[in-house]
């Protein structure tokens, strides 16, 4: 294997828009203050009676409504699949981190996302499923114990074998939230105050998507990178997956604005990635060592009996009958720099839920572990309060969604899933494996 380092009305449009369009700067705003107004729309789903929800550019209707400007409230507003952040309890590091340790933008251009009501998919919904769509309803908060509110599993702390390999970390999805995985990592242990690894031989995998929503995708990179040869340096190591946001900004980055023919029409890896969260400031600020990290990242990995994956999908299933093949099939796809097997992957990694269904998600588990091995699949992707079904409206400044405290375990113990849903109202996770559940 080879491893690197709102609010307002909504408008519904009849069909669904070619995405050979021009690219229109997002109004530029700071993510964890006020944000400037955006457009909003809803489009009609992959199968025309499931409404899609989510921002768009402007230039998607004639005359659309504006949202006004929303101030940061110490969580997110909205995250309809792929939205964009609005802010979180620990924003005002993120700031600090940025700005001042790493010495980078702590503002970003994010579009803002309309909150609207979705049914929850389920998982025979999403063959069909285009990553020029939105995939996710709006998340929002209950009161702390009442409707809404719930609890995941807690993990307990196990302590490193001396003369063994250390404690094994995990990291669900980032999304350009440095200043939140900072504070995850130091209340760890893995980090000091000065951003340095502290954490001997520990090991550390992040799951995947550390860009595209939050402010500063190519700052956690960056951190990422660092930690990677510093943690080899002490005996220890910091590794990660690819997820499909590595994907998109592989592609956004190199085919730009070429015509790729899929499921929704004409698309383009340029118009998915803003759609998606695309962060000006990550693109401006990318580098050809940023693309080569994120291309030769793993997609899967089997360490201490647990799967690590990023997507809750079957579709590594398409890429081998091992771990190294799925890995080396995925390396040498992406190696071909072509545009439509690389937007081929971004779709089949954008799938989502295979493990969620009581009656079809723990054959679909057992499906991958009978394969790759392994007794557990960790995952990120697809945010936790979505798993449980949480979803709904927005509902005034004060509400809140579901309280994410640590990992969903489910499909009948045999999945773990890691994305606290940063973006939205939820948290960052960083835990240890295995869980004492």
């Amino acid at each position: 294997m080879t491893q690197g380092a709102g609010q307002g009305p909504a408008v519904r449009t009849d069909t669904q828009r070619d995405f050979r369009l021009p690219v229109v700067e997002p109004a530029p705003h700071a993510v964890h203050g006020a944000h400037a107004g955006t457009t909003a729309a809803v489009v009609a789903g992959p199968h025309g009676d499931a409404p899609v929800y989510g921002a768009y550019p402007a230039y998607y209707d004639e005359s659309p409504p504006t949202i006004p400007a929303q101030q940061g409230h110490g969580y997110g507003y909205g995250y309809g699949g792929y939205e964009a952040p609005y802010g979180t309890a620990t924003g005002a590091v993120t700031g600090a981190v940025t700005g001042a340790v790493m010495g980078l933008s702590a503002g970003a251009s994010v579009p803002e996302s309309e909150p609207a009501p979705a049914p929850a998919p389920g998982e025979g919904d999403f063959e069909d499923y285009t990553p020029t769509q939105r995939d996710l309803p709006v998340i929002v908060r209950a009161p702390l114990g009442g409707p809404g509110d719930t609890l995941q599993v807690q993990y307990v702390p196990q302590d490193a074998v001396a003369d063994g390999p250390g404690p094994l970390y995990v990291v669900g999805d980032v999304h350009g939230y440095l200043g939140e995985l900072v504070a995850e990592l130091r209340a760890q242990g893995l980090i000091d105050a000065d951003l340095n690894w502290s954490a001997g031989n520990a090991r550390l995998w992040f799951l995947g998507d550390f860009t595209d929503r939050g402010p500063d995708g190519i700052g956690v990179i960056d951190l990422v990178m660092r930690l990677s040869a510093e943690a080899a340096a002490a005996g220890g190591y910091c590794k990660a997956l690819m997820g499909n946001h590595e994907l998109l900004l592989i592609g956004a980055k190199r085919f730009a604005d070429t015509p790729i023919v899929s499921g929704a029409g004409t698309a383009t890896f340029q118009a998915a990635w803003l759609l998606n969260g695309g962060q000006r400031t990550d693109m401006e600020r990318l580098q050809d060592v940023h693309l080569q990290w994120m291309s030769r990242l793993d997609a899967a990995v089997l360490v201490d009996d647990h799967l690590l994956l990023h997507s809750d999908t079957t579709a590594y299933l398409d890429y081998g009958d091992s771990v190294e093949d799925v890995n080396d099939t995925i390396h040498e796809l992406l190696n071909r720099n072509d545009a439509d097997i690389t937007w081929d992957l971004f779709r089949k990694f954008t799938k989502r839920f295979a493990f969620r269904s009581e009656e079809t998600g723990p054959q679909a588990v057992r499906e991958l572990l009978g394969t790759y091995g392994g007794t557990r699949v960790v995952h990120g992707h697809s945010p936790i309060p979505y798993l449980l079904g949480e979803v709904g409206t927005e509902d005034g400044d004060d509400s809140r969604g579901p309280a994410v405290v640590g990992p969903h375990v489910y499909a009948e113990g045999l999945a773990i899933a890691m994305d606290g849903g940063v973006t939205m109202a939820g948290k960052l996770l960083v835990v240890q494996l295995p869980l004492n559940d």
